[in-house]
């Protein structure tokens, strides 16, 4: 092998420790003072896009009543399917919880009769193999996450162990010490972190109506503005459904005067 490609391999390497180290810290940033799990949640499924060899990934927590509700999707089509899957009662992702073992499945067409539901809706939606992977409290399993492929193939162990690290990191932001290992508080958690999602899709559903733009594009306008003003995403989202944020601040990518919890 040439020295150039030596180079070159070492250069991708560090790259690619720089931009998980980013991510780790960009998630453990998270953890400091009174954070929204809705936003850590959007994070991760976002990191774990960006880092791991997937076209989208989603999330799945139960709520106080042990039903599975998706509570973050790095994309709309991808909420569709997990939506899906918690509603049919069948899946990677639920089996993945039930069980609190990694489900891989390099062939989604291998899984027609595991998953015949499922199986066809994803199919259908683009997706050919998935991978779910739990979110483990010592012995406790608090949920799950799934990874989609648009081509089929397993993922090599070394992404699959990256995609857990990040995950085990919002795990620690679920069940942070404010929680006290006290399971009550632990599911008003989640319960706020369900409440924030409903928010989250009416505020992108304002932007998208407003624009005549998709609600991907409606949500990453929605996160890009969060961010960059260092605001709570619910806290934005809440504002844009109650029609105190103008939509045009968010779809401008203005800072502007104002603050979001106040007037605009």
């Amino acid at each position: 092998m040439s020295r150039l490609g030596v180079d070159g391999e070492e250069a991708a390497g560090m790259m690619r420790e720089r931009t998980l180290a980013g991510a780790v810290s960009e998630l453990a940033d998270l953890l400091v003072g009174d954070y929204d799990v809705a936003d850590l949640l959007d994070l991760l499924v976002a990191k774990i896009v960006l880092l791991v060899d997937v076209a989208e990934a989603a999330l799945l927590l139960p709520d106080q009543h042990g039903s599975l509700q998706v509570m973050a999707s790095s994309d709309e089509r991808a909420g569709l399917v997990e939506l899906y899957q918690a509603q049919a009662g069948e899946g990677p992702c639920r089996d993945c919880h039930r069980t609190g073992e990694m489900v891989r499945v390099a062939d989604l067409n291998e899984a027609t009769s595991r998953w015949p539901r499922f199986a066809r809706l994803a199919l259908e939606q683009g997706y050919a193999a998935v991978h779910a992977i739990p979110l483990r409290s010592r012995d406790e399993v608090i949920g799950a996450v799934t990874l989609f492929g648009t081509t089929p193939g397993d993922l090599p162990i070394e992404a699959l162990s990256l995609a857990r690290a990040l995950a085990d990191v919002a795990t620690i932001g679920i069940v942070h010490a404010r929680a006290g290992g006290r399971r009550d508080v632990l599911v008003a958690q989640l319960e706020h972190a369900l409440h924030s999602r409903i928010v989250i899709e009416q505020a992108k559903g304002v932007l998208a109506e407003r624009d005549r733009t998709t609600v991907d594009e409606a949500f990453r306008a929605l996160r890009d503005f969060a961010r960059r003003n260092g605001y709570r995403l619910t806290d934005v989202a809440r504002e844009v459904a109650e029609r105190r944020l103008p939509p045009e601040r968010i779809v401008e990518g203005r800072t502007g005067p104002g603050r979001v919890g106040g007037e605009p």
